[in-house]
């Protein structure tokens, strides 16, 4: 039993590692900035190149590890995270970094899948399982307040390289505890790799993304943006051709035929679109326009993060006791007028003007993302539980992508005078999508 508690802590270590990257760099941002001196889209990329990866791969990640042995899969996954985190905090300039920071985001599409997938098979039965996959997933909801205060204090103290140099210790010692205690498992049953729909996907959303970056700071008609727009476009339609043909497609298309399936993933897109997308741009507003440092940057959006890790457990409760389509409604709504307020603060606005809004904004995406997830997995057969939480996990990272790139274009280069009023659009847009988005909600039903 010692040994599969410790195989627990080693893989939640690793899905850390993954959650910690998502949020730990944007308070990094301002620092790589005046180091590195990118362009507004060159700063964009330094985020959206670890989330385009993983979104794109996250789905084959899963299947790969099931062809080729999870423990295998997870210990290729830590040594490219590691090597990346290694090549990303010695970056002499911001494109080594962005392609520092792809490399690590193709480490944790790998590595993600296979930690849930261990501990599956650490704990075959079916209470003890329930109890490990909670704890796996209350490790994912801390490291969202972690990432803040954590990058605040090694972009204050030995400065933003080592918000990647810190995860060096930490691969090492979880590959060496992979390798010792996992036993090798896979499940090739019917399974192949899908290549072409990985690539469509990736070419897809990759396209998307660079025009909307592109857009924001060159023109919306320039011949980059219209070519790379027709791409993604391209890119997505040859996606679903194929995968209507393909035998053992990465995405069956067929479970959009479901009408909650389709609605909770849209609304999981939008959620992390909207968010993820103002977070990128609230990091600029508190550090540049406000002059504060990373470390009560990272303080400051504590009130916002906790929330969410506080009301992932009172959200599972609500949902299985009244269904998915309250908090989804609840939390949509509070979010948005939570955003709503910070699109009413000023330049010099004093933090307790931000509280309330960072307050409802957290309490609703608190509300929101255990309902999302439990909508989605609603919606299939019980067997198909891991790949819909995947599927969902995916659509979460495609538009967190999406939403950096349209949102972070919207407000701009944050030393400009068009900054703020960039800023202001970027919380109203957010706010617009989240209402937009819970009128399919309603659409859900009660069970």
């Amino acid at each position: 039993m010692a040994g599969r508690r410790l195989i627990l802590v080693v893989m939640c270590a690793g899905l850390f590692l993954v959650q910690l990257d998502v949020s730990i760099v944007n308070v990094a941002l301002p620092s790589i900035r005046a180091d590195l001196n990118p362009s507004a889209a060159g700063l964009q990329w330094v985020v959206d190149g670890y989330a385009i990866a993983l979104a794109s791969l996250m789905l084959a990640g899963g299947t790969i590890g099931d062809l080729h042995g999870h423990r295998r899969v997870v210990l290729a996954g830590l040594a490219l995270f590691g090597l990346a985190s290694l090549a990303a905090g010695a970056a002499p300039t911001n494109a080594v970094l962005v392609a520092a920071r792809v490399a690590q985001g193709i480490g944790a599409a790998l590595l993600l899948p296979g930690t849930l997938a261990i501990i599956t098979h650490a704990f075959p039965g079916d209470a003890e399982r329930a109890r490990a996959i909670g704890v796996w997933a209350a490790v994912a909801g801390l490291s969202l307040p972690a990432g803040p205060v954590a990058g605040g204090l090694l972009v204050s103290g030995p400065g933003w390289r080592w918000v990647f140099f810190v995860n060096l210790p930490i691969v090492a010692a979880a590959a060496v505890l992979t390798a010792g205690l996992v036993r090798e498992s896979a499940d090739p049953r019917g399974r192949r790799l899908d290549l072409s729909g990985v690539a469509l996907g990736a070419i897809a959303l990759a396209a998307a993304t660079f025009a909307l970056i592109e857009a924001g700071h060159t023109s919306a008609t320039a011949p980059v943006v219209v070519a790379s727009a027709a791409v993604a476009v391209l890119g997505a339609g040859a996606l679903i051709a194929v995968e209507r043909r393909s035998p053992a497609p990465m995405l069956p298309l067929g479970l959009f035929g479901r009408r909650r399936f389709t609605i909770a993933n849209g609304v999981a897109a939008a959620m992390n679109l909207g968010s993820l997308g103002c977070i990128y741009v609230l990091t600029l507003y508190l550090q540049v326009v406000q002059h504060r440092t990373a470390l009560q940057s990272g303080l400051a959006v504590i009130p916002l993060f906790a929330p969410v890790a506080a009301l992932a457990p009172v959200s599972g409760r609500l949902t299985g006791r009244f269904g998915p389509r309250g908090p989804m409604l609840a939390g949509l709504l509070v979010a948005a007028a939570g955003l709503a307020l910070l699109a009413r603060a000023g330049a010099s606005a004093p933090y307790g003007e931000l509280l309330p809004a960072f307050i409802l904004w957290g309490g609703g995406l608190g509300l929101l993302t255990s309902a999302v997830v439990a909508a989605a997995v609603g919606a299939v057969e019980s067997e198909r539980a891991g790949f819909a939480s995947a599927v969902n996990n995916t659509a979460r990272q495609a538009g967190g992508a999406i939403g950096i790139a349209a949102l972070g274009a919207l407000a701009g280069e944050p030393s400009s005078r068009g900054f703020m009023h960039g800023f202001h659009a970027a919380a109203l847009v957010a706010a617009g999508l989240y209402v937009v988005a819970a009128v399919p909600t309603i659409a859900i039903g009660r069970g």
